[in-house]
């Protein structure tokens, strides 16, 4: 709810309270209005034979007393009946007594008005009744009107800027395949001749931040048509059929604002695969994805009504969603290559004041593995930065830095640690990067540092140079071997290890596995897929699952992943022993300027740093610390952390 409607509820409500206040008032003045005098003081002039005349109305019961002394009083009988009992002998005992001056009694009654007084409350109750039930009825399914509770909510496109082609970039092929959609809207009259049928369904898939949406809108604003765009979670309520009403509400609008598009964004959220649900087929989302299916099949060829989908969830979708005559045409949005990096970043930087030395190529060639989602999080992030240091365009080094940010995130230089806990975390991260150098199929060392970013309290970054489309066998024991160096280097120079190297040890431990299981990458157990990926449980479906291998052979996978990791960890070892002299160099560097770029790596390296860059300088009184506390499990950046682990 919004807060404009619940200043508009709120004055509704404080609008009924005045009314309800102010009849009670009303009613009360109506019936208290001649309470002054008490009965029994009024019985007490009659007791004493004081009333020589009174008049009573008998509809209001209105009582007026004239006394012995001249006084005249007003008074509202509470009521009449019980008042004419109490005085029915008044009058002959009170003329026994003044035989000269006999009582003036009279009854009557004056033009009546109580039905109408009986009447008003009875009106405004029925009225506020009324109110109240329209105002509920108003405010049924979030706020909408109590008819329209079974319709589609779709959002308004009338407001939002259209986009293009020119707005997408990175994504030559998929335009490519929906330009034949935009041509389809565009001069449906040229494929009707040849006899050719349009697809009536185009599924997008792709990993999170790829643009499917983006590409969604541009066909839209590239054919000029109307633009239905709904999210799969609108169609589900907690009601049955109010999911297949809005699905039915949709298309009927769709059909008559034909040609036209409807996009459902996070399809996966209403068209998951049917009989996994532990609630039947009666539950409310299946009813939903039934109704959805009959609606897509009774297309005809003149209703010019195309359906365009998300989702980054394929596995789940139910079959009978994906076959042809539904969705026809299924475009993978993949990751951008460095091309289509470049061109994003042209997309992001267009508005943005850019220095002359910002080179949007390199960006490109050391973001693998970034989407157009991270592309434009970096630029703004690179913006940001500039305008924290009051600069007037953004600049390399700001844009290096947001890179860095993107990837392991802000700095800590404000927590503060021992001198101890400092020199473990130098060698450490010096492990990491002396194992990565020497090690021919990874990716060459960017940065190493020892202050904390993100969870991480330090990091050895390797940006890959070029895109990756699968991973060898080589580089997958690399990784594992890089992983473990810091380990090696703790227990070689500290004579100890630490909790630093948890997460390092995680990775390691789950490449090895999949080497094994996913792979056929151990000689032993053969090229065979071992079990089913259990990333995550589909409910129904994967819990009745059993594993597809002997309790003989899920030893034999432990004993090969033991000995992959062994063998890794042993090698490790041999490269750190072999080239201590730099590893205790490198560690020194860190413990004394935090962190070391990639140029300065290599010089280190390869003998030709300077070695005033050893020397320590005094450091000032108010200096920040660069290293955190540590904690229980304290994970260790390291390697490709953008590139792709697995194949």
């Amino acid at each position: 709810m919004t807060p404009k409607k619940g200043r508009g509820i709120g004055a509704y409500l404080l609008v009924v309270v005045v009314l309800i206040v102010a009849l009670v008032f009303l009613l009360n003045g109506l019936k208290t209005g001649g309470k002054e005098t008490k009965y029994s003081d009024i019985m007490k002039y009659f007791d004493n034979y004081e009333v020589t005349a009174y008049t009573l109305d008998l509809g209001s019961g209105e009582l007026k007393l004239t006394l012995d002394d001249g006084d005249k009083l007003t008074y509202d009988v509470p009521n009449v009946s019980v008042f004419r009992d109490d005085t029915k002998d008044y009058r002959t005992s009170y003329n026994q007594k003044h035989p000269d001056a006999p009582l003036q009694v009279d009854y009557y009654k004056i033009r009546d008005t109580s039905w109408l007084l009986t009447l008003i409350p009875t009106l405004v109750l029925l009225g506020l009744m009324i109110f109240l039930f329209v105002f509920m009825m108003r405010q049924a399914n979030g706020g909408g009107k109590y008819t329209t509770f079974g319709k589609a909510n779709i959002k308004n496109q009338a407001n939002t800027r259209k986009a293009t082609f020119a707005d997408v970039a990175g994504a030559d092929e998929e335009k490519h395949e929906l330009e034949e959609i935009v041509d389809f809207l565009k001069n449906p009259r040229k494929y009707a001749e040849l006899g050719a049928r349009i697809p009536k369904g185009v599924l997008l898939m792709g990993p999170p931040g790829t643009g499917k949406t983006l590409l969604a809108r541009a066909v839209a604003g590239e054919a000029g048509c109307p633009f239905f765009s709904i999210s799969g979670s609108d169609f589900v309520e907690m009601f049955v059929g109010v999911g297949a009403s809005r699905v039915r509400d949709l298309f009927d609008q769709a059909k008559k604002n034909a040609p036209s598009i409807i996009f459902i964004d996070e399809i996966d959220a209403v068209g998951r695969h049917r009989g996994t649900g532990i609630g039947g087929g009666h539950d409310e989302r299946e009813q939903t994805l039934n109704q959805l299916l009959v609606e897509m099949d009774g297309f005809t060829g003149k209703d010019n009504v195309i359906v365009i989908a998300a989702t980054n969830r394929r596995d789940i979708l139910d079959p009978a969603l994906l076959r042809p005559g539904r969705f026809d045409r299924q475009i993978v949005v993949g990751y951008p290559d460095v091309k289509g990096r470049e061109q994003i970043l042209k997309v992001h930087t267009k508005s943005k004041s850019i220095g002359p030395d910002v080179d949007l190529t390199t960006i490109a060639k050391s973001t693998v593995g970034f989407t157009g989602a991270d592309l434009e999080n970096l630029v703004n992030e690179a913006c940001l930065l500039a305008a924290r240091k009051n600069k007037k365009a953004i600049t390399m080094d700001e844009i290096q830095e947001a890179t860095i940010k993107v990837i392991a995130g802000p700095e800590k230089k404000s927590h503060k640690v021992t001198p101890k806990e400092k020199r473990l975390t130098a060698f450490h991260e010096a492990g990491h990067a002396v194992c990565t150098y020497y090690c021919d199929h990874q990716d060459k060392v960017h940065q190493v540092s020892i202050i904390p970013r993100g969870m991480a309290g330090g990091y050895t970054m390797s940006l890959p140079e070029q895109d990756k489309s699968f991973v060898s066998k080589k580089e997958m024991e690399e990784n594992i071997i890089t992983l473990l160096g810091g380990r090696v280097a703790e227990q070689l120079v500290l004579d100890d290890i630490s909790t630093g190297a948890s997460n390092d040890l995680e990775r390691a431990t789950s490449t090895a596995r999949s080497m094994v299981t996913r792979y056929g990458f151990s000689e032993k157990l053969g090229p065979i897929v071992y079990g089913n990926d259990q990333n995550e449980v589909f409910l129904g479906r994967d819990l009745g699952s059993s594993r597809d291998y002997s309790d003989r052979v899920a030893g034999e996978i432990d004993d090969e992943v033991r000995n992959i990791v062994e063998k890794a960890y042993d090698k490790a070892t041999a490269i750190l022993q072999m080239h201590m002299d730099q590893l205790e160099l490198l560690a020194k560097y860190l413990m004394i300027h935090e962190k070391i770029e990639k140029d300065d790596f290599e010089t280190l390296m390869q003998g030709k740093m300077d070695p005033s860059q050893f020397e320590e300088t005094p450091a000032e009184p108010e200096t920040s610390a660069t290293e955190a506390e540590p904690t229980e499990e304290k994970p260790t950046e390291n390697g490709d952390s953008s590139a792709p682990t697995e194949a």
